[in-house]
């Protein structure tokens, strides 16, 4: 089995992002991550396994004895929620996902209330969390900074499990998790997942959460995924060529209507200008021909699904809110659930809570 202590960092680093998967596994081979840091290393067995375990803690947690017995199951664990960027949804879905598990959890939210006010890097931030925690749930500006640690801390007197919260503007794998989650649970009961076209519309170029959910639909039969977006915000070329080596169908639109017609998912998405070079540079693009309203809602088929990671501003109406095919407030409650699977999996627990009578 490939460790983390057997490679370099800069070896490491220079490997294609299939070909580090094996690096990140548990050591016990069971297949499930001990680092959580792309939407790369999970397919579809992963995923479906994942997804069961989820609804079984979710089942499990309906009665009180069921919720007692889940809180005790990682009692004995801490993590730290280090999240350097702003964030409320990602960090209270994982904060509940701990809860749900009976983690003790710590938190750093803003960096002027540690050291690194004082110049203390990341790098040696997250070290000195690892000195106190069982894991690091990790949210950064910085793109691979959560992969950097993970090699750092596979490599220290104390290897504990980096799960990554949102990189940069590279991936955001958790919440891919959740998206997936919602799609097998929305069409569970209609064909599943393998046939259907999902359009992703918005800032294409900049949004982590496209580029990990876009990777994951690979893992599933005969996809179309259709990008309506503005041309200066439409998806980027390295998503596209991924999809073309992996056979999948995919277009490039700028007609959102006529996407939508076609639509059995729509996933909508914000404009990302706090990654913006220069101030106001999103706000010269015209996104008007971009937003979910009452004539899209009337084009959406009857089976059809509206997504959003969250949070929105005005692309999607809250007309819509209330209709049944709008699952962007369950898709948010499914982060709980998806996230407390895929912690009781990195630390072995996937087979116990399964098993277990409740």
């Amino acid at each position: 089995m490939s460790k983390m202590t057997d490679i370099s960092w800069d070896e490491f680093s220079a490997l294609s992002l299939a070909d580090k998967r094996p690096y990140l596994a548990r050591p016990e081979g069971d297949g499930m991550p001990y680092h959580t840091l792309f939407a790369q290393q999970f397919d579809r067995e992963l995923l479906e396994r994942l997804c069961a375990l989820a609804n079984r803690i979710r089942f499990i947690n309906k009665s009180k004895e069921g919720a007692l017995y889940l809180k005790n199951v990682l009692a004995h664990k801490r993590a730290m929620l280090y999240f350097s960027q702003p964030s409320s949804r990602t960090f209270l879905s994982h904060l509940a996902a701990c809860q749900i598990l009976g983690i003790t959890t710590g938190e750093v939210r803003d960096a002027a209330t540690s050291s690194e006010f004082k110049g203390e890097s990341r790098e040696d931030s997250i070290r000195t969390f690892s000195s106190y925690f069982d894991m690091i749930i990790m949210r950064s500006p910085e793109q691979g900074l959560a992969e950097k640690m993970a090699w750092e801390l596979s490599n220290s007197s104390r290897p504990i499990p980096i799960l990554n919260a949102g990189s940069g503007k590279d991936q955001h794998p958790t919440q891919a998790l959740l998206d997936i989650y919602t799609l097998i649970r929305s069409f569970e009961k209609k064909g599943g997942v393998d046939g259907r076209t999902v359009v992703f519309c918005g800032d294409l170029k900049r949004g982590r959460t496209v580029r990990s959910l876009s990777y994951l639909l690979t893992n599933f039969r005969d996809v179309k995924q259709i990008f309506v977006a503005p041309d200066e915000l439409q998806v980027p070329g390295d998503v596209t060529a991924i999809l073309r080596e992996k056979g999948v169908k995919y277009e490039v639109a700028g007609d959102l209507k006529a996407a939508v017609k076609v639509a059995d998912a729509v996933y909508m998405t914000r404009i990302q200008d706090e990654w913006d070079n220069a101030k106001g540079e999103s706000a010269k693009i015209d996104t008007s021909r971009f937003k979910f309203g009452a004539e899209e809602l009337a084009l959406l088929g009857k089976d059809g699904v509206i997504m959003h990671p969250l949070p929105r501003r005005d692309e999607i109406a809250v007309c819509c809110d209330r209709d049944p095919r709008a699952m962007y407030w369950r898709q948010m409650r499914n982060g709980m659930w998806i996230r407390a699977a895929l912690i009781a999996s990195v630390f072995g627990f996937e087979k116990s809570i399964m098993d277990c009578g409740y």
